[in-house]
């Protein structure tokens, strides 16, 4: 599923980019009046610069009105792609000897030496407790992003990064590594985390990437210091990894999810995902659909979070069938709504760090929480 399910602009929210915005649109006027003063007519010359440049302040103020919706962009280097100031060579993290006050985030390629998927990089964040020696086997938690998208979209607008940080400084230094990989290989694909047209997703992420995390970041071994968390499309993925591989993930977080692999972005469209991800089988469609999967058997050691906004109308209809079916099945079951909350990285970011210390008192890496939220 798209993370636009729900396209709303709110422009009144601030964000640099509206600054920009209103300061080209100064610039503007003044270029008008200056041309006017200084030549009393526009030339064709100045007809086309002020078409540029309003053109330009189109597309900013669009851009603003967009991002203040989706709170994506949070500051001028996260638009112009500038890594975060804590982000480091993969050599540097593994090489380096000092504790670090906060976590580290690392850019690197995740291989698909099994599945064959041709991954974009993924990023890693390690907290400061990864920096001891020996090294601790802390465990982990795969954050999933959604289309178009990239395993970047987690530490820009899903602020993971800054939440695991907060939740290690209360905890000694101690936090789950978070593991981004990508989902699609491209931004604009949808492969729904399913072995299909997209590549072989479902073994990429169940097979090459723990096997190469657990080698190289020396983390708990897959299982029960495992959890498996995600936006949107990446939402529904990781509910249905969860399920379908639950001696690798003992916990999962469905962040504003639909009720399983679409190709489309409502819940009825079940058609176009037996085409389109499945091959036209309904069978191997029915053995990823969360609600069949649920109704078959129990999970009686898989915990499970899901947020979503009650603004935001598939995902959150997704829940309202998801989260009794997922108490019927035996799953320890979180259920936060958030209100007027829509298909945005506000409830996103929410959701992590709502999330983050009940997840990382399962995955063992900090104490065990009981939240009201929570029920059998």
């Amino acid at each position: 599923m798209s993370v636009h399910g729900v396209f709303e602009i709110d422009i009144t929210k601030g964000t640099f980019l509206g600054t920009a915005a209103v300061v080209a649109l100064l610039v503007v006027l003044g270029l008008v009046l200056l041309l006017r003063t200084r030549v009393g007519r526009f030339t064709r010359l100045g007809r086309t610069l002020v078409v540029l440049v309003t053109s330009v302040l189109l597309l900013l103020g669009a851009g603003a009105g967009i991002n203040a919706h989706f709170d994506y962009f949070r500051t001028l280097g996260d638009v112009m792609g500038l890594p975060p100031s804590d982000e480091v060579e993969l050599a540097e993290l593994l090489s380096r000897t000092d504790r670090p006050a906060q976590g580290v985030v690392t850019t690197t390629v995740l291989p698909g030496k099994e599945s064959g998927f041709r991954a974009r990089p993924g990023t890693i964040y390690v907290p400061p407790a990864w920096f001891a020696r020996p090294r601790p086997e802390l465990p982990v938690v795969m954050l999933l992003h959604g289309t178009p998208g990239t395993p970047q979209d987690w530490l820009d607008g899903g602020q993971a990064a800054a939440t695991a940080d907060a939740y290690a400084a209360a905890h000694a230094g101690t936090a789950p590594i978070l593991v981004m990989p990508d989902i699609n290989g491209t931004l604009d694909a949808d492969s729904e985390c399913v072995d299909g047209p997209a590549g072989r997703v479902e073994t990429y992420l169940t097979v090459d990437v723990p096997a190469f995390v657990e080698q190289v970041f020396h983390t708990a071994a897959p299982g029960r210091g495992w959890a498996v968390a995600g936006l949107s499309e990446g939402g529904s993925c990781s509910l249905v990894l969860a399920l379908r591989h639950p001696d690798l993930f003992a916990t999962f977080g469905d962040y504003a999810g639909l009720a399983g692999p679409r190709a489309g972005d409502t819940n009825a469209d079940t058609a176009s995902a037996v085409s389109q991800l499945f091959g036209g089988s309904p069978q191997a469609f029915a053995a990823h659909e969360p609600a069949d999967l649920l109704a078959a058997r129990r999970f009686p050691h898989l915990g499970g979070w899901f947020e979503v906004g009650d603004a935001d109308a598939e995902p959150y209809a997704a829940v309202r069938t998801l989260v009794p079916a997922a108490r019927r099945a035996g799953i320890a079951t979180c259920e936060v709504v958030v209100p007027g909350g829509g298909h945005t990285f506000d409830v996103f970011s929410q959701a992590f760090s709502d999330s983050l210390p009940w997840i990382a008192g399962r995955v063992g890496a900090g104490p065990p929480v009981t939240d009201p939220r929570c029920g059998p």
